[in-house]
Protein backbone atom coordinates (compact mmCIF):
# COMPACT_ATOMS: atom_id res chain seq x y z
CA UNK A 1 0.00 0.00 0.00
CA UNK A 2 1.20 3.34 -0.58
CA UNK A 3 1.91 6.37 1.73
CA UNK A 4 -0.63 8.57 2.30
CA UNK A 5 -1.84 12.13 3.90
CA UNK A 6 -5.11 12.38 4.38
CA UNK A 7 -4.82 14.47 7.51
CA UNK A 8 -4.30 18.42 6.95
CA UNK A 9 -3.09 18.84 10.68
CA UNK A 10 0.37 20.05 11.88
CA UNK A 11 1.32 20.62 15.06
CA UNK A 12 5.10 22.87 16.43
CA UNK A 13 6.72 20.49 18.97
CA UNK A 14 8.53 23.27 21.28
CA UNK A 15 10.28 20.87 23.62
CA UNK A 16 11.91 19.18 20.19
CA UNK A 17 11.98 21.95 17.91
CA UNK A 18 10.32 20.51 15.05
CA UNK A 19 6.63 19.89 13.59
CA UNK A 20 4.72 16.65 14.13
CA UNK A 21 2.70 15.26 11.25
CA UNK A 22 0.79 12.48 9.80
CA UNK A 23 1.00 9.66 7.32
CA UNK A 24 -0.59 6.43 6.66
CA UNK A 25 0.63 3.39 5.25
CA UNK A 26 -3.07 1.60 4.95
CA UNK A 27 -4.25 1.42 8.36
CA UNK A 28 -1.10 2.13 9.84
CA UNK A 29 -0.57 5.80 11.13
CA UNK A 30 2.65 6.94 10.61
CA UNK A 31 4.12 9.80 12.91
CA UNK A 32 6.67 12.73 10.84
CA UNK A 33 8.75 14.92 12.67
CA UNK A 34 10.20 17.60 10.52
CA UNK A 35 12.80 19.44 12.13
CA UNK A 36 12.70 23.40 12.63
CA UNK A 37 16.46 24.15 10.81
CA UNK A 38 14.92 22.18 7.61
CA UNK A 39 11.95 24.69 7.64
CA UNK A 40 13.48 27.37 8.01
CA UNK A 41 16.82 26.56 5.93
CA UNK A 42 14.00 26.99 3.20
CA UNK A 43 13.18 30.05 4.28
CA UNK A 44 16.62 31.60 4.21
CA UNK A 45 15.98 30.93 8.07
CA UNK A 46 13.41 34.33 8.29
CA UNK A 47 11.32 32.83 10.56
CA UNK A 48 10.84 32.19 13.88
CA UNK A 49 8.20 31.12 16.50
CA UNK A 50 5.01 28.90 16.28
CA UNK A 51 2.57 30.88 14.19
CA UNK A 52 5.55 31.27 11.87
CA UNK A 53 6.58 27.79 11.59
CA UNK A 54 3.49 26.61 10.83
CA UNK A 55 2.68 28.81 8.25
CA UNK A 56 5.83 28.13 6.61
CA UNK A 57 5.16 24.27 6.71
CA UNK A 58 1.95 24.98 5.23
CA UNK A 59 3.54 26.74 2.63
CA UNK A 60 5.97 23.92 0.99
CA UNK A 61 3.69 20.99 2.42
CA UNK A 62 4.14 19.56 -1.06
CA UNK A 63 7.52 19.22 -0.77
CA UNK A 64 7.27 18.16 2.59
CA UNK A 65 5.41 15.34 1.78
CA UNK A 66 7.43 14.28 -1.22
CA UNK A 67 10.62 14.26 1.14
CA UNK A 68 8.18 12.39 3.49
CA UNK A 69 7.60 9.72 1.02
CA UNK A 70 11.30 9.07 0.10
CA UNK A 71 11.91 9.46 3.50
CA UNK A 72 9.67 6.68 4.37
CA UNK A 73 10.66 4.77 1.43
CA UNK A 74 14.38 3.93 2.66
CA UNK A 75 13.00 2.48 5.45
CA UNK A 76 13.94 4.50 8.50
CA UNK A 77 10.89 3.20 10.42
CA UNK A 78 7.49 1.69 10.02
CA UNK A 79 6.22 3.98 12.65
CA UNK A 80 7.95 7.17 12.96
CA UNK A 81 10.25 9.34 10.35
CA UNK A 82 12.28 12.81 10.88
CA UNK A 83 12.62 14.05 8.13
CA UNK A 84 16.27 16.63 8.60
CA UNK A 85 17.94 18.47 6.19
CA UNK A 86 19.47 16.13 4.43
CA UNK A 87 16.62 14.99 2.98
CA UNK A 88 15.66 18.26 1.04
CA UNK A 89 19.16 18.45 -0.20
Amino acid sequence: MSLTFPNQSRSYDESNRRIRFSGYDGMFEIRFFLEIDALAKAFSGKISGEGEYLSAFDNIRKQILVAAQKAYGRGQSKTMCILTIADFG
